[in-house]
């Protein structure tokens, strides 16, 4: 594999992921699942990325047996990323970018799609205030001397 572009963790960083390159733009979905995992997704060939964990740290989830297996961390329960049920080593997959570096991911865009319904693009937003809150890029304030 090709050297890791972008990096991250789950909550208690028993489980680092990682891609060959920063995503272009990620995925808001608003179907059944993506809603109520509030990820947003990256897709990338499976060769693309790197998943490293302890044996026994991830647990899967497949909404119906065939279709997409959703993997979690079984100790912090972070949403890693989701695979389908082929073995292809070029098979698509997506990487929950919510775990990746924040700073790296504030200028990507974000697609929003109505997976809900007639799964197409509601639109597309940058937000770098998602991803880092507005508060940390103000200049602290300065100390008065005392007297």
């Amino acid at each position: 594999m090709a050297k890791l572009a972008i990096e991250g963790t789950c909550l208690c960083k028993a489980v680092r992921l990682g891609a060959t390159r920063l995503p272009r733009q990620v995925t808001q979905c608003n179907c059944s699942v993506c809603r109520r995992y509030g990820t947003l997704w990256a897709y990338y060939p499976r060769s693309s990325v790197s998943i490293t964990a302890p044996r026994g740290a991830l647990e899967n989830y497949t909404v119906r047996a065939g279709g997409l297996r959703f993997v979690r961390c079984r100790s912090c329960g972070c949403v890693i990323c989701w695979d389908g049920p082929g073995k292809a080593r070029d098979q698509r997959m997506g990487i929950n970018t919510r775990l990746l570096d924040h700073a790296r991911m504030a200028n990507v865009p974000v697609k929003v799609l109505d997976g809900d319904g007639p799964w197409h693009t509601l639109g597309i937003y940058v937000k770098p205030e998602m991803w880092i809150s507005p508060s940390r890029e103000r200049p602290a304030k300065p100390r008065r001397a005392r007297r």
